[in-house]
């Protein structure tokens, strides 16, 4: 397990949640709720996390179909983490299965008691960390980094 901190997003056309890990890589927790309408905002913000949390790397959720298909989902998230590698360079970027995230970070979230309404800024930043939490296990269980690595296309 390489050591040192990462940050996960679960990039959402209106919210983009972020959460971070330990330098061990043993606990992923919620960090904020970046609002995404405005991408441009959204990845100078992103950019300031990532000078602020200093990680090895950034792992984003890549949304698959239940049968492990691509859609247009996946396409708009491939073209946002190609703008956020060519900003944040030379932290690399990970992609990594998302699939079922957000409905695991709701029912969490609904289990403790958390209301939808009030949940939605906070489910994003559950679903990050899920995606965060998964990539950890994935590493600690294989041995190699999780997911793909984004190629920085100039």
């Amino acid at each position: 397990m390489r050591r040192g901190r990462r940050l996960a997003l679960d990039v959402g056309d209106a919210r983009i949640g972020v959460a971070s890990c330990d330098p061990d890589g043993v606990l992923a927790t919620p960090v904020e709720t970046v609002p995404g309408r405005d991408v441009p905002a959204a990845h100078r913000r992103l950019k300031m996390i990532v000078q602020e949390y200093e990680p090895i790397e950034v792992i984003v959720g890549l949304p698959r179909s239940l049968s492990g298909g691509e859609g247009p989902a996946a396409v708009k998230i491939r073209a946002f983490t190609q703008v956020l590698a060519r900003g944040i360079a030379p932290v690399p970027v990970r992609l990594v299965d998302e699939r079922m995230t957000t409905v695991t970070a709701t029912q969490s979230l609904r289990a403790s008691g958390v209301k939808s309404k009030k949940g939605r800024s906070v489910i994003d930043q559950a679903a990050a960390v899920v995606i965060l939490q998964n990539a950890l296990e994935s590493e600690r269980a294989s041995g190699a980094p999780p997911g793909e690595g984004v190629e920085v296309v100039v």
